[in-house]
């Protein structure tokens, strides 16, 4: 005989936060029905409690209370009428769309040097002439030399690097002309493979190893 009283969850209400279960849900849409804003209040804490029991976890989180209570308003479709020591959730702000975040990259023709070269070059441009501008100068150029070399693989001139270097400066660093030599391309990389290949190897040690 079959037991026309099933129910089957395609037939049921759809749940707006699963991860809570049918029966919270019922106890938000019976806190709806209750008309006595005092009764309903205490119906409000107590399932904010009972919330808060099922995610444990969520204890350690900032603000803890206050996303419970943001939850509670969005299983109730934002209909629930009740007193909160947190800002009530509307549908509206839910649904707000956030500000787009502005993307740092101040030049980005050149975006494989970085954001810290052009802060470098602009704490550069500031120093009094000197040898230890000079040192510092040089130094910004090797890196951007090293960075050039990252992204392209293939050897590039220093009369590149000087030219994009006074681009950056707004011609502020002039190295072109002063016969200034960068350091060479196979030494600026060999740091690199050299932690490339130290990585390989431990990675490779570490398979070696015993698992128990």
């Amino acid at each position: 005989m079959i037991n026309s009283n099933l129910e089957y969850n395609t037939q049921r209400e759809k749940l707006i936060i699963p991860e809570y279960g049918r029966h919270l849900q019922k106890m938000v849409n019976h806190a709806l029905s209750i008309k006595d804003r005092e009764e309903r209040n205490k119906v409000a804490k107590s399932i904010i409690d009972v919330m808060g029991n099922l995610q444990p976890h969520l204890r350690d989180v900032p603000d803890f209370q206050h996303k419970l209570w943001d939850q509670l308003f969005i299983m109730s479709n934002f209909q629930l009428d009740v007193d909160t020591p947190f800002p009530v959730l509307t549908k509206e702000k839910l649904e707000e769309r956030p500000e787009p975040l502005e993307y740092p990259q101040n030049f980005p023709k050149y975006r494989f040097y970085g954001n810290n070269i052009k802060r470098m070059i602009d704490v550069a441009c500031s120093w009094e002439e000197g040898k230890l501008k000079e040192s510092l100068v040089y130094t910004i150029a090797n890196h951007m030399k090293k960075c050039y070399l990252s992204w392209n693989k293939d050897v590039v001139d220093d009369e590149t690097i000087f030219s994009h270097l006074f681009e950056l400066s707004d011609a502020k660093l002039n190295l072109m002309g002063k016969n200034e030599v960068l350091s060479d391309a196979n030494d600026l990389l060999k740091g690199k493979k050299k932690f490339n290949n130290n990585k390989k190897n431990y990675k490779n040690n570490n398979n070696r190893k015993k698992r128990y």
